[in-house]
């Protein structure tokens, strides 16, 4: 059997990426105290942010 580590080694890479751009951009449009801690969360769940903003533009 072929060994596919290398390609899920892959995927988290670009997701870790995702996530360290996610939370620059959070983290830049914060101000105070709160909202740069809410950046972080933000940050981490940069995916569920991305799909719910996607089905408010398809909404209309």
């Amino acid at each position: 059997m072929a060994d596919r580590g290398g390609a899920a080694a892959g995927g988290g890479a670009i997701y870790g990426l995702g996530i360290f751009g996610a939370l620059v951009y959070f983290w830049m449009a914060a101000d105070g105290f709160w909202e740069h801690a809410y950046a972080v969360f933000q940050g981490l769940f940069w995916p569920a942010y991305l799909v719910y903003e996607a089905f408010q533009a398809l909404r209309g």
